[in-house]
């Protein structure tokens, strides 16, 4: 048999006789023991200290005005999860490395030590407690200081106005380094602020209020229904194109010489027309009759005279507009800045939409940047609790679409494994054959 103790200790099996100091001590009961010292550290999680230790002004004190946040306390629910964290113990954590607030003397690390008894030329010690020679020490054998490229890194700075150059007497004043400019243009991730974990819709929580739930449902009804009919409109513009594609056998009939389909109506009267034109006899085609020298000059006469009086109707049409001249500037400036206003506000817009969404619905190269996936449940699906709550999406894919969006790297589309094409063909040697 075994007896297990009241406060959760290891079984112990009973044993009738004691005779050993040994069977004594393993079976002997101390549940009460541990039951008592159980509830005092039960004491310190709460007080911060057992409560036989303080005094009685500490535990009681006479209440006059009373507590005002007891009708707060419960008149508003709290989640079991809020409930569980706000319970900490009074008893200080216990910390891996001393906090000890002495102020004593400060210990040095190795390095700091190596470093001061070079400074002081003091012997150094190496393995086998030999002392190391001074000029050696550079030499792998001890602790090389930085070098002078490194105590210098970060303070040069390529922007900065360059020192003035004294004037040269050899020839060579107009000869001097280039001056580098600053790029005036920013980055497209320096423009973006899209927060790297972006802040989740209401709608989507396990026990959402109902105008949030339904906002979002909204949502997603939307943009399913764009992208049902962007599939419509490109199943249509499919449809045209395989109508509009011939045939084989259509396109052999077709380009083949002397091979062109006609209706019958259309062969018969051709057989008629000919059939009549052979009745009546050979016509003789009209040639064109050479025009004389004559006939050409009155031709060009006729057309320069037209060309004069276009050209003339254009001066007096310049003319005219003359008068209206301001009035054209006038229009012509409105209409330019109208066109400048618009452009602006379109590029003001683009730069609002870069700096709260991103990269989110653009084609960068051949792929596009995803937009983000409206995560959300229909009512009935909705748990109403922590432990039948079902996890939905991938933290990865969120974490990959936030990159895409903030421009920090490419877009890019998953690469699915090709079948193999080469068959594998097996070979059976001829010495397997013998079975023997």
């Amino acid at each position: 048999m075994s007896k297990k103790s009241a406060v959760g200790a290891p079984s112990q099996f009973n044993q009738s006789s004691r005779k050993g100091k040994r069977a004594w001590r393993k079976n002997v009961d101390i549940g009460d023991v541990e039951q008592t010292l159980e509830e005092i550290r039960a004491e310190e999680r709460v007080v911060g200290t057992a409560v036989n230790k303080l005094k009685d002004d500490q535990l009681f004190f006479t209440d006059t005005k009373g507590d005002e946040q007891v009708r707060k306390r419960f008149s508003t629910s709290q989640l079991t999860s809020a409930k569980i964290l706000a319970q900490r113990s009074a008893v200080p954590a216990v910390f891996s490395r001393t906090t000890s607030s002495e102020t004593g003397k400060r210990k040095l690390s190795h390095e700091e030590k190596e470093r001061l008894r070079r400074i002081a030329k003091k012997p150094r010690k190496g393995p086998f407690n030999s002392i190391l020679d001074p000029s050696e020490y550079a030499a792998g054998s001890g602790v090389v200081d930085l070098s002078a490229a490194v105590k210098e890194s970060g303070t040069y700075d390529p922007w900065a106005e360059p020192e003035p150059v004294e004037e040269l007497k050899d020839g060579l004043e107009t000869v001097f380094k280039p001056k580098p400019k600053a790029p005036s243009t920013k980055q497209t991730r320096q423009l973006i602020e899209v927060p790297a974990i972006v802040e989740p819709h209401q709608g989507s929580s396990y026990n959402p209020p109902a105008e949030a739930h339904q906002e979002l449902l909204l949502k997603a009804a939307e943009i399913e229904k764009k992208r049902l009919e962007e599939l419509e409109k490109m199943a249509e513009i499919k449809k045209k194109m395989e109508m509009a594609r011939l045939t084989q056998e259509e396109y052999d009939l077709a380009t083949a010489p002397g091979m062109t389909i006609q209706p019958i109506e259309d062969v018969e009267e051709e057989e008629a027309k000919a059939d009549n034109d052979e009745e009546a006899g050979p016509s003789a085609k009209k040639i064109a009759e050479r025009k004389t020298k004559a006939q050409r000059n009155k031709m060009a006469r006729v057309l320069a005279e037209k060309r004069a009086l276009a050209q003339k109707a254009e001066k007096k049409r310049l003319l005219a507009s003359i008068n209206d001249a301001k009035s054209i500037r006038r229009s012509t400036t409105r209409i330019m800045s109208e066109k400048e206003k618009e452009r602006e506000a379109k590029r003001l817009a683009l730069l609002e939409k870069l700096k709260k969404q991103g990269l989110a619905g653009q084609k960068l190269g051949k792929h596009k940047v995803p937009e983000g996936r409206v995560e959300v449940q229909l009512g009935e699906d909705l748990s109403e609790s922590l432990r039948a709550l079902k996890p939905e999406g991938s933290l990865f894919h969120d974490r990959f679409q936030s990159l895409q969006q903030r421009a920090l790297i490419e877009p890019r589309v998953p690469v699915l494994p090709k079948k193999r094409r080469n068959r594998i063909i097996e070979y059976e040697k001829h010495a397997w054959k013998r079975f023997e």
